[in-house]
């Protein structure tokens, strides 16, 4: 459905499109579907070990790997640990922790995208991907939160962005499921997802449909006695919200009311809402309160829509919310709370209402830290009070990342990046996913909120048999974060002999912020020596969120640090073995290690010469390790400088010199003969940073001085002997400058002209830039026609002019040469 144009890769696939700005299938704006090449993709086992990208403070964000954006994660009721969050088109990851993730895709007989997810009751995973064809859904379930996987089942009817729900309650239509797809229709699973039958259509000409299960506060208290499904129609820059409602467990639905609360998100570009080339639209993402506080049973509303409201300007994220089942709304709610928000953009918003708090949470795409606003960050917030106000904004994600990602892979104009983002949550915090560009692809993220920071007092420690040691692991800052935390520490690997012994020093848990706890290692008896690993985990009560850190120990042992300042390039060896990136080596105490940078280093026409080590040691040093010590070798650059000379003898071609250094290059002589014939220097013609091309062909700088800034190949330009040949004494009745012939030509073309009276004559050749680059003639004729030679041998194919000079007379004509 997209415009792609360039090389995307993920692990086990990849597809190579070249397209330039083209439709390989028309872009409908009425359509939010992933590009069509990507239908079939799946996700193949984790990329790799999830990294965890800490920032400053000590907050983390979770990089699971790279899939292709669309983001929608749920957790268990049953386990607040248990969280499941599946990637376009069938990219899934599972967590029964809460901290180690992995991946086990269901098999589908083929998809489309789109996936959405949804736990029940019971703890049962459901998980809906279109179907390829799109003609509806396929639906799978698994049992352990995603470990395997039942047979996929048939469930929506549609051709565009579907959505489900489960009914997590304990009413009478507990486990009940549910799902809406594009055109307008409803289905439901009354049997734990075996089958799905369609139960109610509506009308939905936009993508957007959604679903909800909610409380029936007004008729009987009823848990999970309201799904809402609310439909987008109309344009897409004015979209109708038309909410339905069924109190009997969805074998029937009400119209409530209709709506008109958003208009553009952005600037429409193509028929699309657009901000900064990623295409969004105002959905209207509903959720209902299922807790049994104040506020149950409450229908909330979050999109997206311009402030003011038009084409090119601003849009904001707004909350709404119904105490009558959607028949009537509050008055709208700005959620993100910048100063000046019509200056930056807020969109592409997720919302969660917690089960058993009733807390709102509510995430976005957000510009207010970028003044060029081509870069965003992912936001977050979250109610107490039913929607009424928000909390402080926070940052959740912790790096920027510009907008309109050009190498993502998604294509199009407005560009494909994903249609929407998620978040869930337990009764203490939520966790949020979504797709990020930080590494210029669809990097696919996860982070807590509210959450705490972890830090440890020394990223290692050392200890002697006999001795003990403490570091701290502390809690710096908190983001709306309020429970305690609780601590362990685990060793990866026992010693060989003696032991080591871990012990929290008064207390393992912490209750106010910031705070720490300290940890004890005694290194019990005679303890093999070398480097040890703890584990430090931090977890709020229900074990939720959850953060790592890992602290080395090192018995009667030390680091050895060793690096370049090129890293990636220098080469050094340590007691033999050869790295180019810093390595970070243990060595028992008392150790001998040889040390040795290797030198030149030869990339291409770059060269890296040892100067020195940060220490002072001779190129190959011994080192006695007795304490942690850290070494670096450095290195100068030097770049060649290459002479290309087809006669004569030059000078100073084929060395390397120091980066910024001058160097002096040249021809030994102005006239060279070589046969018989004589060769006449006229210029220089360089490629390369700082590189040197003659401004005429007088020939006079055949000796030059070069400020080297990189890798340089000077040209030296020679002509033969020029032959003019009078072709007629006869005097013409005109001034004449005839095209050269032959044209095109390689290399040798002759000109012929006619002078009527005695004089100078010049005939001067031009590039297509109009420089000049060689003078054919310039001396004093008698009256006659004539003939004369140029040789293109030393010239590069292409236009060039030529122009004759006379006291009295002036042309140009044009010729070109093609080798």
């Amino acid at each position: 459905m997209k415009k792609i144009f360039l090389f995307y890769f993920i692990p086990l696939f990849a597809i190579s499109i070249i397209a330039s700005g083209y439709n390989i299938i028309g872009d409908d704006p009425n359509l939010d579907q992933a590009p069509r090449q990507y239908w079939d993709h799946v996700s193949g086992s984790m990329p790799g070990e999830v990294a965890v990208i800490t920032d400053n403070a000590g907050f983390d964000n979770f990089d699971l790997g790279i899939d292709f954006a669309e983001a929608h994660i749920s957790s268990s009721p049953k386990n607040p640990n248990w969280f499941f969050l599946a990637y376009n088109t069938n990219a899934t990851y599972y967590t029964l922790n809460g901290l180690d993730w992995q991946r086990n895709n269901p098999l589908f007989p083929n998809q489309a995208g789109d996936p959405v997810t949804a736990y029940d009751s019971l703890g049962n995973l459901y998980y809906d991907n279109m179907k390829n064809p799109i003609t509806g859904t396929w639906l799978v379930k698994s049992t352990n939160g995603g470990v395997s996987w039942l047979t996929p089942v048939t469930a929506n009817i549609g051709n565009d962005k579907n959505w489900i729900a489960a009914d997590q309650s304990g009413g009478p239509y507990s486990n009940n499921v549910y799902g809406v797809m594009t055109p307008g229709n409803v289905v439901r699973s009354t049997d734990g997802g075996a089958t799905f039958n369609l139960v109610f259509s509506s009308s939905n000409n936009l993508p957007g449909m959604m679903v909800a299960v909610g409380a029936n506060t007004i008729g009987g208290n009823v848990p999970g006695g309201c799904v809402y499904v609310v439909t987008n129609t109309g344009s897409s820059f004015a979209a109708t919200y038309t909410f339905f409602r069924s109190t009997n467990g969805g074998a029937t639905f009400d119209f409530m009311s209709s709506q008109s609360f958003a208009n553009f998100v952005g600037t429409n570009v193509g028929g699309r809402n657009s901000v900064h080339n990623m295409r969004t639209r105002p959905y209207p993402f509903i959720t209902a309160d299922n807790s049994y506080g104040p506020y149950r049973g409450r229908l909330y509303l979050i999109y997206a829509s311009n402030t003011p409201v038009g084409d090119g300007n601003k849009p904001d994220i707004f909350s709404r919310y119904s105490t009558d089942h959607g028949a009537t709304w509050s008055a709208a709610v700005r959620v993100n709370d910048d100063a000046n928000t019509e200056n930056h953009n807020q969109w592409h918003p997720a919302t969660w209402c917690d089960k058993e708090t009733g807390r709102l949470y509510v995430q976005w795409m957000d510009t207010r830290d970028t003044p060029t606003g081509d870069s965003a960050l992912i936001y977050t917030t979250y109610s107490t009070n039913g929607g009424a106000s928000f909390v402080q904004n926070k940052m959740l994600s912790n790096k920027k990342f510009r907008i309109d990602c050009a190498s993502c892979g998604g294509g199009g104009t407005p560009r494909y990046l994903g249609d929407y983002n998620a978040v869930t949550s337990n009764s203490i915090t939520s966790m949020s996913a979504w797709a990020d560009f930080r590494n210029n692809n669809f990097g696919s993220y996860v982070a807590y909120y509210p959450d705490f920071a972890l830090k440890t007092s020394s990223p290692s420690v050392s200890v002697n048999s006999g001795q003990n040691v403490t570091f701290r692991a502390i809690v710096p800052a908190v983001k709306d974060y309020g429970s305690s935390v609780k601590f362990t520490a685990t060793m990866d690997t026992l010693p060989a002999s003696g032991s080591l012994n871990i012990s929290f020093v008064g207390r393992d848990s912490i209750t106010s912020f910031p705070d720490s706890v300290s940890i004890n290692v005694a290194a019990v008896g005679s303890v093999t020596p070398g480097r040890y690993r703890i584990k430090v985990i931090g977890r709020g009560p229900n074990g939720t969120p959850i953060h790592s850190r890992l602290v080395d120990v090192l018995v009667n042992s030390s680091y050895l640090t060793v690096g370049t300042n090129r890293p990636g390039i220098a080469e050094f060896s340590v007691n033999g073995i050869t790295y180019n990136q810093t390595q970070q080596l243990v060595f028992q105490n008392g150790s001998n290690v040889t040390v040795r940078a290797i030198s030149p280093r030869v990339v291409g026409s770059t060269q890296y010469v040892f100067t020195n080590w940060s220490n002072s040691g001779d190129t190959t040093q011994v080192i006695t390790v007795n304490s942690n010590t850290s070494l670096t070798a450095f290195y100068k650059t030097q770049y060649r400088i290459i002479i290309n000379s087809s006669v004569g003898n030059s000078f100073g071609g084929g060395f390397y010199y120091d980066s910024a250094s001058s160097a002096q290059i040249g021809v030994l002589s102005r006239v060279f003969n070589s046969g018989g014939t004589n060769y006449y220097f006229r210029g220089w013609t360089g490629v390369g940073p700082g590189a040197y091309t003659s401004p005429d062909s007088t020939g006079l700088d055949s000796i030059i001085n070069i400020n080297v800034l990189g890798p340089i190949v000077e040209t030296a330009r020679w002509t033969t002997t020029v032959g003019i040949n009078q072709i007629s004494s006869l005097i013409p009745d005109q001034y004449s400058l005839y095209q050269n012939y032959p044209n095109p030509f390689n290399p040798v073309t002759n000109i012929k002209f006619d002078i009527i009276k005695t004089g100078g004559v010049k005939i001067v050749v031009y590039n297509a830039l109009g420089k000049e680059v060689n003078v054919l003639l310039n001396e004093n004729l008698s009256p006659g026609s004539y003939k004369v030679d140029f040789n293109g041998s030393g010239f590069a194919s292409g236009i060039y002019y030529y122009k004759i000079v006379t006291g009295d007379f002036t042309d140009v004509k044009k010729m070109l040469l093609i080798k």
